[in-house]
């Protein structure tokens, strides 16, 4: 067993290894372990638990504490939280996770994300290859990859960037919190990743530093705070090409969400710079498959024209999802019609596309 940090010797009994590594073998995304409750997986969306018995206090604190890596161990006896990525080996393979340790009345709890051993492609993930190759031509500015947890907003950053790091000649600069996927280290292309807590303070600080170490590309975990979100916007409108995300629902959540992020006082300047800055927002969804496999990926794309770039500065937010539907000839994608895409494909049954669609009218 590894991990990034090394955990404390190894783990007294082999309970979560081997509850892991059954996550692993059947395709799980997570992993979560409740005092109370068996340990349960997330399976294609939907939990499911395993056959051991309801977890006591005892077992998990046991347990997470055999896990945790000692910088994360005394971040969580500080802050009763803590994120950190594990490695543990399977089968002479190293298997990567993104883990989070909470406290719940008072009791400690774990949620285990499974990282794909390789970096997915595009056709697997079911992200358009056209829009990869788009967003990665961008000489600079701002992209904004939005979604509600879950929805494989990392997973998309990180094969863009893989992507990006294939056509060579770019120096690339991560910060993460943990750092999830590794990228791999070519001799065209410069990585660092860098993650916050343990190299550096915050993602903001990560900004203000990476900006010195003469970067093309800025990828940057999330998007949580105003001072983190005006470095973003700074290092876009100095030439480079800053990759983020944000946890809404939509384009339009996204721009309204960066923009409230800042003091009421200054919200109009932030989004002229915005109107400026900002290249694309994709948001995704992931839905539950119609053959009860992996889930599919659907996708709103925004590309910021003079339309949407007014809206933005006016604060006409209502407007953006209109362009988008006007916008499709310069390559937009709205939401209803990639799910109906999905349904046409037989990817996602009916029901599916209705319960996510705005209007049910589009699946005729």
């Amino acid at each position: 067993m590894t991990s990034d940090q090394s955990a404390q010797g190894e783990p007294e009994s082999q309970l979560l290894p081997d509850c892991l590594r059954a996550a692993v073998e059947q395709g799980a995304s997570d992993l979560h372990v409740v005092v109370g409750h068996r340990p349960t997986m997330r399976l294609h969306g939907r939990l499911e638990e395993l056959p051991e018995e309801n977890l006591t206090e005892e077992v998990v604190v046991r347990e997470l504490q055999a896990l945790c890596p000692q910088r994360a161990l005394r971040q969580f006896e500080n802050e009763h939280n803590a994120d950190f990525a594990l490695e543990l080996e399977f089968r002479e393979t190293l298997q990567r996770f993104r883990v989070n340790y909470f406290l719940s009345s008072g009791r400690m709890g774990a949620c285990f994300r499974v990282i794909p051993s390789q970096i997915p492609d595009f056709a697997w993930a079911g992200f358009p290859h056209e829009i990869a190759n788009r967003l990665a031509s961008f000489r600079n500015g701002l992209i904004l990859v939005s979604g509600v947890t879950g929805s494989g907003k990392t997973t998309t950053l990180a094969m863009i960037i893989n992507h990006i790091i294939k056509l060579g000649g770019s120096r690339i600069i991560t910060i993460e919190e943990p750092i999830e996927y590794l990228f791999p280290q070519t001799r065209d292309s410069i990585v660092t990743q860098r993650e916050v807590g343990a190299d550096i303070g915050s993602f903001a600080d990560g900004l203000k530093y990476g900006l010195r170490q003469d970067p093309d590309v800025i990828l940057v975990g999330e998007i949580r705070d105003h001072a983190t979100a005006q470095m973003a916007l700074s290092a876009a409108e100095t030439g480079h090409l800053v990759f983020a995300t944000l946890h809404t629902r939509d384009a339009k959540g996204a721009i309204s969400r960066y923009a409230d992020l800042f003091p009421q006082n200054v919200q109009h300047e932030i989004r002229a710079q915005l109107s400026m800055s900002l290249r694309s927002v994709i948001s995704q969804h992931l839905l539950p498959s119609a053959g009860g496999e992996k889930r599919e990926l659907a996708v709103e794309i925004m590309f910021v024209n003079s339309p949407i770039a007014s809206a933005i500065r006016q604060r006409k937010d209502e407007s953006i999802d209109r362009n988008i539907l006007t916008g499709r000839g310069e390559g937009m994608l709205p939401l209803d019609e990639s799910i109906k895409r999905l349904l046409r494909a037989g990817k996602i049954t009916r029901e599916t596309a209705v319960r996510y669609v705005s209007d049910e009218s589009v699946l005729n």
